[in-house]
């Protein structure tokens, strides 16, 4: 089956903290995050695709640090490994402060999506290669995400 580069998956999204997106600490609602990245990565594994997705699931989410009002969350999606149908997104979110200059990792996360016909059966997706060091990184280590998704599928509540 044929490969494209992780690097063709590559998406950017910018978004200025508004007020009405922050709880009383004046920081950024984790829920907002969260669809912000789900958005990212259902576009980032769409690229990928070249069709439709449905989220799968959440994978991991790390609250690293708090973004404020005011300042600029930059989210950067990339598919990091891809299964028959399914694909797992590595999504990165920054924050920026644009008076001071000051920019920190608030969020890591790992989505897996899968891409879906018409109907809503799943179909192929091509495989993927990494270019880059990063990208070597984040293919390298995938099995072992999908490895823990897996068992993590597997326990019995």
């Amino acid at each position: 089956m044929n490969t494209n580069p992780m690097s063709q998956s590559r998406t950017i999204q910018t978004h200025l903290i508004l007020p009405p997106d922050t709880n009383h600490h004046e920081t950024i609602f984790g829920g907002r995050v969260l669809a912000f990245i789900d958005e990212i990565a259902a576009i980032s594994s769409m690229k990928h695709a070249q069709g439709a997705v449905v989220t799968a699931s959440i994978d991991s989410v790390d609250f690293l640090s708090s973004a404020k009002a005011g300042e600029v969350l930059e989210l950067e999606a990339v598919v990091s490994s891809a299964g028959r149908s399914s694909m797992e997104v590595y999504v990165r979110v920054t924050s920026t402060n644009l008076i001071t200059g000051e920019e920190k990792l608030t969020t890591e996360s790992y989505v897996t999506m899968v891409a879906v016909d018409e109907i809503g059966r799943p179909v192929p997706v091509p495989g993927i290669h990494p270019e880059t060091e990063q990208e070597k990184r984040l293919y390298e280590t995938g099995p072992a995400r999908r490895a823990h998704r897996k068992q993590r599928l597997e326990m019995k509540y």
